[in-house]
């Protein structure tokens, strides 16, 4: 049961990933990896260290500081990327 945090985040950016590889959903995808990290981060934040797992790596503080700056990174960097315009089909 110590390790459920751990393999939920892993399912969620697993999830994300596989969406990603389809490439019709990579924007989707990639939110939903950055959404995880940082529903990681609030987790490592609240509870204690014996119950996240091996999500606990060093201190509260720093390990909550990384998943936030790359959770944020990853949504900013997707949202950053232009959506190309449809083009209309011309009929002939």
């Amino acid at each position: 049961m110590r390790q459920f945090v751990l393999t939920a985040a892993l399912a969620g950016v697993t999830l994300g990933l596989v969406m990603v590889a389809q490439q019709q959903r990579w924007r989707q995808g990639l939110l939903g990896v950055g959404a995880v990290l940082l529903v990681m981060a609030l987790v490592r934040l609240t509870l204690p260290t014996r119950r996240v797992g091996m999500l606990a790596v060093r201190g509260r503080l720093l390990d909550t500081a990384i998943l936030l700056i790359l959770g944020i990174s990853v949504i900013g960097l997707t949202l950053t990327v232009p959506i190309p315009p449809v083009l209309p089909v011309s009929g002939s």
